[in-house]
């Protein structure tokens, strides 16, 4: 108590001065209407600025649940458009032709937590391995485009094999204007770049053309953006077209993927083996 008499004693005149400014703003700003006007227009003001980091904050809080939401509307369309196969049924020649639409493919979503682009052989890790469903021989869709296949997995992880590998990486791949299929590869000197080959140079290309996936075979489904066609010239050794395409999806910069689970793979694979049982015994004979 005598520590704040003492405050007073010394400070009084200028408690006394700071007291008579405050009921002096007050009474200005309660007898003027001009001054009313500005003090609730800046009042305003501060409470939209405040309101407005509070909806910032907000919005933030509820990001991670919005992209789950994205995530989980993502794999429905991909499998809503790569997961159907449409097979003629065998009817009689004189009845139309119908189409019935089966379920083929399925996706697994993950995200990728390591990955490299600068190598002979590239690879990216993703979260996702046995217990999510992923197996090796599995194709992955980034959201702009192919990005690899798994080549092993543990419960957890599996290691994807990048687009961008020179030695083991092939894939069928088609012009889509044209329908003319050949071979996908990366020759490693553009990580934007890849070469597509076995196009016979009487084919029809453009720049800009777009090249997808064929879906001949049981790794991803036909219709899967893989870029468009950068530039074209005859390959002098092979007489077909070696077509430049560049690639949709940036590899450098890919956060989310989608693996491809094919539900008919082991039908696929099982008449595929009768062919390898069939060449073994007439090389035996």
């Amino acid at each position: 108590m005598a520590f704040i008499i003492r405050i007073l004693e010394k400070n009084g005149l200028l408690l006394f001065f700071l007291l008579l400014q405050i009921i002096a703003v007050v009474l200005i700003f309660t007898r003027n209407s001009m001054q009313r006007s500005w003090l609730a227009a800046q009042t305003a003001a501060i409470n939209s600025f405040v309101s407005g980091y509070i909806d910032e904050g907000a919005s933030y809080l509820q990001l991670k649940q919005e992209n789950e939401k994205l995530v989980a509307q993502n794999k429905a369309l991909m499998e809503a458009l790569y997961g159907k196969e449409f097979s003629q049924k065998a009817t009689l020649i004189h009845k139309k032709d119908t189409l019935d639409g089966t379920q083929t493919y399925s996706m697994i979503d993950g995200d990728i937590v390591f990955n490299s682009i600068n190598r002979k052989d590239n690879y990216f890790t993703i979260n996702r391995g046995k217990i999510h469903g992923v197996m090796p021989k599995m194709g992955v869709i980034a959201p702009q485009g192919i990005a690899g296949i798994v080549i092993n997995t543990t419960d957890e992880y599996a290691l994807v094999q990048s687009v961008l590998s020179v030695n083991k990486m092939r894939i069928n791949a088609a012009l889509k204007n044209a329908g003319y299929f050949g071979t996908l590869t990366w020759k490693g000197d553009n990580a934007r770049i890849m070469h597509l080959a076995d196009v016979p140079k009487y084919v029809p290309i453009a720049v800009g053309d777009t090249v997808i996936t064929d879906g001949k075979s049981a790794i991803f489904p036909k219709g899967v953006m893989i870029g468009r066609v950068a530039g074209y010239e005859v390959d002098t050794k092979t007489g077909y077209w070696d077509i430049s395409v560049e690639l949709s999806e940036k590899m450098g910069n890919i956060r989310k993927v989608y693996v491809v689970r094919n539900l008919k793979k082991e039908k696929i694979q099982k008449i595929q083996d009768t062919l390898k049982a069939t060449i073994k015994r007439e090389n035996d004979e």
